[in-house]
Parts: structure tokens; sequence; C-alpha cells
């Protein structure tokens, strides 16, 4: 797929991951695409980075994919095989990539990327890793970008009772890139313009891989939608089986709704809060404390918190993206 000036543009970083491949893909279809970076997350940096290949291949990406880091900052490194399986896209037989890996740095590609070409998103799809770095390592890209949309964190957790698995993966990056976003507490450069996105488990939950979704997905023509199908079943399996009967009624399909708040802000409803990461609890490490406080006191936003979307037409999306896509493979 071809960029487009008229699309926002994106460095999606991330981890593939089931819901990662969808990311892509949508990302690939609604987004002009500068580089693909990956990070250790749902499956080791070797497989992350191997399946951001295939992906690449079978949606028709045409952009870089850049190697980034395989450990989190502090924390000690974490995967979601119970999730995504050994490989971090189980499911289905995936063909080998056919075009190479563009670099080793992914953090020094964002950096020089960012401050090469004002306007860009920061689109992080797994653990912050990355993103943390680079603004930690060159502060004045974050007065270059448009922002970062991520998909992490939310009011509840998933890797436990409080903190979501992007956030907890890298507790200490994830404080890194809130703490840019304060305007209370501005760096050197003063308050940053850009916005902070957190697509958490608050909206990626209205957003699940039902039966009749996964149906819609495999009534579609072609090697694409064929492994997608699988790569759902799959998914969609394991959160059922890991979780209370009647709760779910399929995967949660968390990672598009990043790409999609930047490219069609219109199916979300949004709240502005003051968000910061817990780095050291016992029981509360990687939790977003999303601030709900109607004191004045309160601290000034920095955050559109996501609550809900319009998942119908949302998954509209994902099908008109399936069905326009031209692999390589």
């Amino acid at each position: 797929m071809n960029a487009s000036s008229a699309r926002p543009k994106m460095i999606v970083d991330c981890d593939p991951g089931h819901d990662d491949a969808v990311a892509l893909l949508v990302a690939a279809h609604v987004a002009d695409i500068r580089g693909i970076v990956t990070v250790g997350g749902n499956a080791d940096l070797d497989r992350t980075t191997h399946n951001a290949l295939v992906m690449r291949d079978l949606i028709g990406i045409d952009a870089p994919v850049h190697r980034g880091c395989g450990h989190p900052i502090v924390a000690k490194s974490q995967y979601a095989p119970s999730i995504h399986g050994e490989s971090g896209l189980d499911g289905a037989d995936l063909p080998s990539p056919v075009t190479p890996l563009d670099g080793t740095d992914g953090v020094d590609f964002i950096i020089d990327t960012c401050r090469a070409d004002e306007g860009i998103w920061l689109v992080p799809t797994g653990p912050l890793t990355n993103i943390g770095l680079a603004l930690r390592r060159a502060p004045d890209i974050a007065h270059r970008i448009a922002g970062v949309s991520l998909m992490g964190g939310g009011s509840f957790g998933n890797r436990s009772a409080v903190a979501e698995f992007n956030i907890w993966a890298d507790p200490h990056a994830a404080a890194i890139v809130f703490e840019t976003f304060d305007r209370g507490s501005p760096g050197p450069l003063g308050p940053v313009p850009g916005s902070l996105i957190m697509a958490g488990l608050d909206v990626t939950h209205r957003f699940q891989l039902t039966p009749e979704r996964i149906a819609r997905t495999g009534a579609l023509s072609g090697q694409l939608a064929e492994i997608l199908t699988g790569l759902f079943e799959f998914f969609s399996g394991t959160y059922l089986s890991r979780h209370d009967a009647g709760t779910m009624s399929g995967a949660a399909l968390h990672d598009p709704l990043a790409v999609l708040a930047v490219s069609h802000p219109e199916l979300f409803e949004r709240r502005h809060r003051h968000v910061v990461v817990e780095t050291v609890g016992e029981h509360t490490a990687g939790m977003t404390v999303i601030d709900e406080r109607k004191l004045l006191e309160r601290s000034a936003p920095n955050c559109d918190v996501l609550v809900d979307v319009d998942a119908d037409a949302a998954f509209d999306i994902v099908i008109e993206a399936i069905q326009a896509s031209a692999p390589r493979v």
C-alpha cells in the first residue's frame, strides 16, 4: 500500500501479537506509515521482529522495519504466551518474510525520523520501551511530533488487578511518556504541544472479536483473510478460556484502536484526564492512575482517555483494510 500525504503520518511501534498485526493492517489502510519499530513484549524481540516482517509482506506495507529494544528499561522481561502463543502469532501457518530487516536500532530511527519530518504520530501498541528511550535521549522530538497514541493502561488491569500488560511490562518507560505530556511539569523546552491518547482496556474491551466478526473475516477471499481468520480464532480461544463464562464474546482487539484514534477520532468518546504511571508499588506497579476527582486542585489533564468506540464502524474499517491489501507473498 502506497503512502498518501493526506493521511496522518505514523511510526508504528509494536510487538506482534495478533492485535498488533491488525493495527499494522489498519495503519496501512488509513495512514502514511513512515516506519515500523519492534519491541519485546507479547513475545521476545526475535519473534516480534520476525512477525512484523511477515505482516509487512502479507499486508503489502511500503515502509522500513527497524528492530528496537528487547528488554525493559528497569523491569525484567515478561512475555504473553498464554495469550498469543509461543510465536506471538499462533493460530495460522505464516509464510516466511521476503523483504529483509532495514535496521537494528529502532530508537535512533524514531529520533532521526521525527527530527527530519515534523508532525509524525508515534503509535505504540506494545511496551513503551522504545518510545520512552527516544524521548529521554532526544527530548526535542516531543516538540516535533503530532503526539503519541498508545494502546495501554485503563482503569482496571489484565496482568494484575490494576495494571494492563503493555504498561506493566515497562512501567518506567511508560512513566517517561506520560510525564512528557504533563503540562504542570514541563521539560526544559517548555510544554509539549502535541497530544497523548490512551486506548486502554476501558475502550478496547468494547471492541471484541465476536463469532460474527470472525465469520465475516472468514467469508473474504485471499491469503490474508484466511490467515487472519486462523489468528482470530486462536486469539479469541485464549481469551474465552481465561475469562469467566459469559463475560467476553471474543478477544479484545486492542491495538487497532490506537491507530483509529488518530485517523478516525469521530469513532470515540474520550475524557481529558491527568494520568500518571505507578512504577514501584508492590501490588500496583504498572497501574495508570487516572485522576477522576472533581476537586479544583486536581492536576491539569495530560491525556485523552478513550472510554467508548463505535465498534461496528471500527470493524468495518478492518474489513476494508483486508480487502484493500496488496500482499508481496
